[in-house]
């Protein structure tokens, strides 16, 4: 069994983006192997990314390099990012022509977009972290619902929303097709309710493997 990592996040800077993209590949590579039309026509790609940096959605899971032998060049000796996600609080318009359901609430929400874990991290709880560091986001600001979408051929992450929680509630259409869409309500705290609009800082956790 690999040992327990200490996984950081932290908002991603100008200076992870060939990181991120090279993430964004293997997971694209691996949708393409498994047969899934997600993430085939180019998206995402490095503006997509870009303007997650600028608008300061973008958070990037980092661990300690020494539990990886086979550093990226380039990588920092200390911490080595290993995965991805957009958390975005201010809305996704697919979501406004949901169809074959209903919404559990029509209330402010968090999504995650452009989840990716890198090829060498796999199975170490790291695609779990980062949506639960998401709902810590969306708590902080007081907001609850959780939303998301997948596409229907991709059984792994409609597992891990199974696992966490999810319901399924209708399906939404992009360019480049149909897919499910999901929603949690959150728990929220004693103490965190109400509106937090600060910078991401670095936050460090344990996390189990997977």
């Amino acid at each position: 069994m690999n040992p327990m990592p200490t996984l950081r996040f932290r908002t991603a800077t100008p200076d992870d983006c060939d990181r991120i993209l090279t993430i964004i590949r293997q997971a694209q590579a691996q949708m393409r192997a498994l047969g899934s039309a997600q993430w085939q026509d180019g998206y995402p790609a490095r503006p997509d990314i870009e303007a997650d940096i600028i608008h300061e959605r973008g958070i990037v899971a980092q661990i300690k390099a020494a539990f990886q032998p086979n550093t990226p060049e380039g990588q920092p000796s200390e911490w080595l990012t290993v995965g991805y996600a957009a958390v975005v609080f201010d809305g996704e318009p697919a979501y406004t022509a949901l169809e074959g359901g209903c919404w559990q609430t029509p209330e402010p929400y968090v999504v995650v977009h452009r989840l990716a874990v890198a090829d060498e991290a796999k199975r170490r709880g790291i695609a779990t972290a980062l949506m639960l560091h998401a709902a810590k986001l969306a708590a902080r600001r007081g907001i609850r619902s959780f939303r998301i979408d997948t596409a229907h051929e991709n059984h792994y992450m409609q597992a891990l929303l199974a696992r966490l929680g999810f319901s399924s509630c209708g399906t939404v259409r992009y360019r480049s097709g149909e897919r499910i869409a999901y929603e949690r309500l959150l728990p929220l705290a004693a103490g965190e309710s109400g509106c937090h609009h600060g910078h991401h800082t670095a936050h460090t956790s344990k996390v189990s493997n997977q």
